[in-house]
């Protein structure tokens, strides 16, 4: 049942939402979390969690927990079919996670929402938030039914569509048209290619990631043209045998599940209006190229979590600005760095040999391979983050 008051209300339990809330309770915020939907998702895009990402969940004691469940890679190959154009190293980062750890977005969300629960604070299912209404003490938040909530500040980390950010007036900027469908799937499959390892295919109709994941799954994500509402193993099939490795071609014995989605690249005008703020989806979209979503709204509900806790302690309010001000920088860099992947993908034939030379010669140079793992990673932001 929803309170009438708290001092945090979150909107969205993803990943995001129930990292902002995890970092709140911890600092003894009262925090309340509710979802749209009833009931978890058991599918999911994301599928791995970078060195940067992990060092922010052990700052809430959420790092542990998840390494234990996934699998750890130690490197990523960018592949023409059969050449390894790029082998980025994740091995030597000069971090306690030297790895990329493979594991679905689910059990991602399956491990933050049980910290949350061990600190008494239940996802409250399914409500859906219809409107808000800021004022000089915070906003009250109206759910379709009519129940009403009142926070000194709300989050919005109910993603790509957020409502929050809707009725908070707050716009969703980028590119015209640009539109991408992709195709995503787990399956099991025969393959020759590494099972420690992520691989991202160049192909003219596009890129695909093959992605290993615990217990002998693999995540295949793909763009595409038109995506099947319901991929079966012959699409995935035929996107392997086009896309994938040629003198040893994979095959799909089996598909646990797959499904479609679209986006547009996207950034919010801001990430605050007033008591306000957003995080993850909600504040920025982009190509799964690289494997950035999830682990940039994660490090932004840290973040934003523990400027929340500090302004509710007495902290200016600047400090929101602040965040706000730090956050949205990252993303452009992000949603830059996945429009970069696609377009590597998907060059005209004239110019791939050209694009495989060069990616070969920085493959061949070992410190332009850890700035690119740096980059990857997520810790050349290190240095940046905040506390």
């Amino acid at each position: 049942m929803l309170p009438t008051s708290t001092d945090v209300l979150v909107v969205g339990a993803g990943p995001t939402g129930l990292t902002a809330a995890l970092a709140l309770a911890l600092r003894g915020v009262g925090v309340t979390v509710v979802d749209r939907l009833d009931r978890p998702p058991q599918t999911s895009r994301a599928a791995v969690v970078h060195a940067y990402t992990l060092e922010t969940l052990d700052r809430i004691g959420a790092g542990a927990p998840l390494v234990a469940r996934g699998l750890r890679s130690p490197g990523f190959t960018v592949r023409d079919r059969d050449r390894a154009l790029l082998t980025v190293p994740f091995d030597t980062l000069p971090s306690r996670h030297a790895y990329a750890l493979m594991v679905s977005q689910s059990v991602t969300e399956e491990v933050l929402a049980g910290q949350l629960a061990a600190l008494s604070v239940p996802v409250l299912r399914p409500y859906a938030m219809t409107g808000l209404a800021p004022d000089a003490a915070g906003v009250v938040a109206t759910f379709a039914g009519g129940a009403t909530v009142r926070a000194r500040y709300l989050v919005g980390a109910d993603g790509m569509h957020s409502t929050v950010r809707e009725r908070a007036g707050i716009g969703f900027s980028g590119p015209a048209g640009g539109e991408e469908s992709f195709v995503l799937a787990d399956v099991r499959l025969e393959s020759a290619l590494p099972r420690d390892r992520v691989s991202l295919f160049l192909a003219r109709s596009g890129p695909l990631v093959w992605a290993p994941l615990p217990d002998g799954v693999v995540r295949l994500v793909a763009a595409v043209a038109e995506a099947p509402a319901a991929p079966d193993r012959a699409h995935l099939q035929t996107l392997l045998d086009e896309r994938g490795p040629a003198r040893r071609p994979d095959r799909v014995t089996e598909v646990l599940w797959g499904s479609r989605f679209r986006i547009h690249h996207r950034i919010a005008d801001t990430f605050r209006r007033g008591p306000v703020l957003l995080a993850g989806d909600a504040g920025h979209v982009h190509s799964p190229a690289g494997g950035q979503g999830m682990n940039l709204g994660i490090v932004d509900a840290v973040d934003l979590g523990h400027t929340l806790a500090d302004v509710l302690a007495g902290a200016p309010e600047t400090l929101l600005d602040a965040y706000a001000a730090r956050r949205r920088p990252m993303a452009e860099e992000v949603v830059a760095l996945a429009a970069r992947l696609t377009r590597l993908a998907t060059l005209p034939p004239a110019a791939r040999p050209a694009r495989n030379l060069l990616l070969r010669l920085l493959g061949a140079v070992p410190p332009a391979r850890h700035r690119v793992a740096m980059r990857l990673s997520g810790l050349h932001h290190r240095d940046g983050a905040h506390d």
